[in-house]
C-alpha cells in the first residue's frame, strides 16, 4: 500500500491537493475566518473499524474463561469450574485486561464527551463497566460483601466493541471521492517544444500557454483550446453529454475527457486548481463538509439515559442513606441501579440492525456506504435521476427507423449493417449491434471505403450503398421525400442523430439513433410515482434530448443543459423548497449533486468518484433498485425504533426496581438478577433484529409485502 504522503504527492501532479484533516477532525472556519478543528462523538471522534476490531477479538477470547469461572453461572448451571493454584486471581486479572485494554476506547471517549458537555454512549458504557469493575474489585479484596460482576464487565465491553466495530464498517470513507477525481487526470502529457519536437513530460510540469499533442484514445491533460486537428471527445463523465462532441480549431476541451478519433494539438488554458475538474472536486468537498453530523439514534438515547441513570443512582444513594444509613445495602442498591443502566441492548439496538440491513442489501445488489443515507431514504419525497448511463444506457442505439415503400425495416437494417460492419465509428457499431440484437442476417459487403464528411460506402449484392448523415443527401443531390421529412423533423426535435441509407441517388431508409433508455427505467419511474414520490431528471444534455427522455418515461420535472457546477445548486433548490431529495447518477459530473443530496445513490457501472460520493451504490445498472432502497430503509428503521423502544424502555422500568422502589413491600432486585435481566434484554433485541432477515427485496411484488411487515 502506498503511503498517505506518496498518494498526496501523486494527486498533486496537476495542483489538485487531496489532503484532508485527520480522522475525526472536521475543519471549519470560525467567524474570524480562522481554521479550527472540531471533533466529537457525533462524528465518532476519529474512530475507525480497526480501533474496535483487534480489541474486540482479544476481549472475546478473554471473556470466555471469565464467564466459565463466574459464580453466577456456576450456581445457575450447577457446575464447578476447574481449580488450580492461583485460579482465584484468574478472573480478576483477565477482567482487568478487558477493562483497561478493551474498555480504554470507551473510557477515553467518555472523557472527551464530558469535556464537550455531550455525554452519550461512551459515557454510559464507561460508567457501567467502571461500576462493575471497581465494585467487583472491592468484593474480591473483601472490602464489600456480595457477588463480583467481572462477567458483566467483560460481556458489556465485548458486546459494545462488537457493536461499534459493525457500525464503523457500515460507514464508508467520504474523502475517497476526492482521490478518485484526481485519478482521472493522466500522469504524463506530450508537450510540443518551440522547434516542433515532442517531449513526454509530467502533467504537473505543464504551464498555461503550452502546446500539447493528444493522440486518439488519449486523455486531455488540462483544460485547453484546440489549435489544430479535428476529432470527437467523450465528455460524458464531465458534462453528461451522451454523444462524443465534435472538436475543431477554436473549441475548448476539458481535462480528464477522452479523445476518441483524430489527433489534436491543444494550447493549455487552465491548469491545477483552475481546471473544471478541480472545480468539481471543490464542490464535492464543500457538499460533503456541509452534510449534517447528526448523532446516531442510539447516541441520543444514551445521552438521556446517562442523566436518568445518574439521577436515579443519586436519588437511590440519598434515599437509602436517609432510610438506614450508608452501608453495604446502600452501596448494593446504587450498584444495581448502575448495572441495570448497562446499555447491552442499547449498544446493539442500532448496530445489529445496520449489520443485518447492510448484508441484506448487499445480497440484493445494494451497497450501503453511509448508514445515515439509508436512514434518510425512508423520508424521501423526490428522486432526481441523471440521464446518461442512469436512465439510459449511455451508448448510442437505434431507436427508430423509416423506410421507403416495398422495403421492410429488417431488409433496410441488414443493408445498412452490411456497409457499416467494418467501421469502428460509434454510429456504425450502433447500427450493426441493432441488426445483431434483432437476429437479422447481415449480407457480405465488399469494397468498403470511408467517405470523409459523408459516411461509409460498400458494395452489397451488386449495388453501391452509402450510409451517412445529412451531408450525404446534400452531396448526392437527394431531396428528402415528404414521406420521410415529417418523421426526420420529429427526430431532430428530440436531439436524435439521423443516418441515411442511399443507393444510386435514391433514399432507401432513415435511422434515428440516440442514447437508449433502459427498459428498467420505465418500471422504476412508475414504481416511485406509485409511492407518491416526485421523479425528476438532471442532465447536462440538450433540452431536446432531455424532453424526449422525460416524455417517454413520464417524468414530473426536467432540468436540462445543467453544467456540473450548477447540478448541486439544483439539488439545493429542491431541498430549500422542503423536499427530501435523492440523487441518482453515475458520472463525475454527478459527484457534487450526489454529495449535496440527502441521499446520494450511484449506479453500478458508473465512475469510481460517483460511487465514492454516494451513500448508497447500486451494483446492477437497475434504477428499479431505488424503490427497493426505500422499502429497505422503512423496514430497517422500524426495527431500529422497536429495538430502541425495548432497550430504553426496559431501562426506564428496571431502574426504579433496581433502586429499591418496591422495597417497602418487600421486593428488592439483587445486583446479580439485574445483570441477568439486562443480558436477557440484549437477547430480545438481537432476536428482533434477526427477524429483518425475512424481508425479501426480489422485485416490485414485494413492495406491498414490506409495507405490511
Amino acid at each position: 500500500m502506498p503511503s498517505r504522503e506518496s498518494q498526496q504527492h501523486e494527486h498533486r501532479h496537476a495542483g489538485l491537493d487531496t489532503s484532508q484533516p485527520e480522522h475525526g477532525q472536521h475543519e471549519h472556519m470560525d467567524h474570524g475566518g480562522h481554521s479550527t478543528h472540531m471533533s466529537g462523538h457525533a462524528s465518532h471522534a476519529g474512530h475507525s473499524a480497526a480501533m474496535f476490531q483487534r480489541p474486540f477479538w482479544i476481549s472475546l477470547v478473554l471473556t470466555i474463561p471469565i464467564i466459565v469461572y463466574a459464580e453466577l453461572f456456576q450456581a445457575l448451571l450447577h457446575y464447578q469450574a476447574p481449580t488450580f493454584p492461583g485460579s482465584f486471581w484468574l478472573v480478576p486479572i483477565l477482567a482487568s485486561i478487558v477493562y483497561w485494554y478493551g474498555g480504554w476506547v470507551f473510557l477515553s471517549g467518555a472523557v472527551d464527551e464530558i469535556r464537550t458537555l455531550r455525554p452519550g454512549m461512551m459515557t454510559l458504557v464507561a460508567l457501567a463497566i467502571s461500576t462493575a469493575y471497581f465494585y467487583s474489585l472491592a468484593v474480591t479484596f473483601g472490602l464489600l460483601h456480595g457477588m463480583a460482576f467481572y462477567w458483566e464487565l467483560a460481556t458489556l465491553t465485548t458486546i459494545m466493541l462488537l457493536g461499534h466495530w459493525m457500525e464503523m464498517r457500515a460507514i464508508g470513507s467520504a474523502q475517497s471521492a476526492l482521490n478518485e477525481l484526481a485519478k482521472l487526470l493522466p500522469d504524463m502529457a506530450e508537450r510540443i517544444a518551440p522547434d516542433g519536437a515532442i517531449q513526454r513530460v509530467s502533467v504537473k510540469d505543464l504551464r498555461e500557454g503550452d502546446l500539447v499533442l493528444v493522440r486518439p484514445g488519449g486523455q486531455i491533460p488540462a483544460d485547453a483550446q484546440v489549435v489544430e486537428g479535428k476529432s470527437q471527445v467523450n465528455e460524458s463523465m464531465i458534462t453528461g453529454e451522451s454523444r462524443p462532441v465534435n472538436k475543431q480549431k477554436g473549441d475548448e476541451v476539458i481535462a480528464g475527457t477522452v479523445n476518441s478519433a483524430g489527433s489534436l494539438r491543444l494550447q493549455v488554458t487552465r491548469i491545477g486548481e483552475k481546471t473544471m475538474l478541480a472545480g468539481i472536486m471543490k464542490l464535492v468537498a464543500e457538499a460533503q463538509d456541509s452534510r449534517s453530523n447528526a448523532q446516531a439514534l442510539a447516541d441520543r438515547a444514551a445521552f438521556w439515559l446517562t442523566f436518568v441513570a445518574l439521577g436515579v443512582a443519586i436519588v437511590t444513594l440519598i434515599a437509602w442513606t436517609i432510610a438506614q444509613g450508608f452501608d453495604e445495602t446502600t452501596v448494593e442498591r446504587v450498584v444495581s441501579t448502575l448495572v441495570v443502566a448497562c446499555p447491552h441492548a442499547l449498544g446493539l439496538a442500532i448496530p445489529l440492525v445496520i449489520a443485518i440491513t447492510t448484508t441484506l442489501s448487499a445480497r440484493n445488489g445494494i451497497l450501503v456506504r453511509d448508514r445515515l443515507a439509508l436512514e434518510q431514504a425512508r423520508l424521501l419525497s423526490a428522486v432526481v435521476f441523471d440521464k446518461t448511463g442512469t436512465l439510459t444506457t449511455g451508448s448510442q442505439g437505434l431507436v427508430a427507423m423509416q423506410t421507403k415503400q416495398n422495403l421492410s425495416e429488417a431488409e433496410a437494417l441488414a443493408l445498412a449493417a452490411a456497409v457499416e460492419q467494418e467501421s469502428e465509428h460509434p454510429i456504425a457499431r450502433a447500427i450493426v449491434s441493432a441488426a445483431q440484437q434483432r437476429k437479422i442476417s447481415i449480407p457480405r459487403a465488399t469494397e468498403f471505403a470511408a467517405l470523409p464528411g459523408r459516411g461509409a460506402q460498400a458494395q452489397v449484392a451488386g449495388r453501391t450503398l452509402i450510409v451517412g448523415g445529412p451531408r450525404l443527401l446534400e452531396q448526392e443531390n437527394i431531396e428528402l421525400p415528404t414521406t420521410f421529412s415529417e418523421q426526420v423533423q420529429q427526430w431532430g426535435k428530440r436531439g436524435q442523430t439521423v443516418v441515411y441509407l442511399v443507393a444510386q441517388q435514391e433514399l432507401l431508409a432513415a435511422f434515428a439513433l440516440a442514447d437508449v433508455i433502459r427498459p428498467e427505467s420505465y418500471q422504476a419511474v412508475a414504481a416511485l410515482k406509485k409511492q407518491g414520490i416526485r421523479v425528476a431528471m438532471l442532465t447536462g444534455d440538450s433540452q431536446e434530448v432531455a424532453d424526449w427522455v422525460a416524455g417517454e418515461l413520464g417524468l414530473d420535472e426536467v432540468f436540462a443543459q445543467v453544467l456540473p457546477a450548477n447540478k448541486s445548486a439544483k439539488i439545493r433548490e429542491l431541498q430549500q423548497s422542503g423536499a427530501k431529495v435523492a440523487m441518482v447518477g453515475d458520472g463525475v459530473n454527478d459527484a457534487p449533486a450526489l454529495a449535496q443530496a440527502d441521499v446520494g445513490i450511484a449506479i453500478g457501472a458508473g465512475t469510481d468518484v460517483a460511487r465514492a460520493s454516494a451513500g448508497i451504490v447500486l451494483v446492477k445498472n437497475d434504477p428499479r433498485d431505488i424503490a427497493r432502497i426505500i422499502q429497505l430503509s422503512r423496514a430497517s428503521y422500524r426495527k431500529m425504533m422497536q429495538n430502541l423502544a425495548w432497550a430504553a424502555g426496559y431501562n426506564i422500568i428496571a431502574l426504579p426496581l433496581a433502586a429499591g422502589a418496591l422495597a417497602p413491600i418487600g421486593f428488592v432486585l439483587p445486583p446479580a438478577v439485574s445483570a441477568l435481566l439486562m443480558s436477557i434484554s440484549t437477547i430480545i433485541v438481537a432476536l428482533n433484529a434477526q427477524t429483518l432477515r425475512r424481508l425479501h427485496l426480489d422485485g416490485p411484488a414485494t413492495l406491498s409485502q414490506a409495507q405490511a411487515s
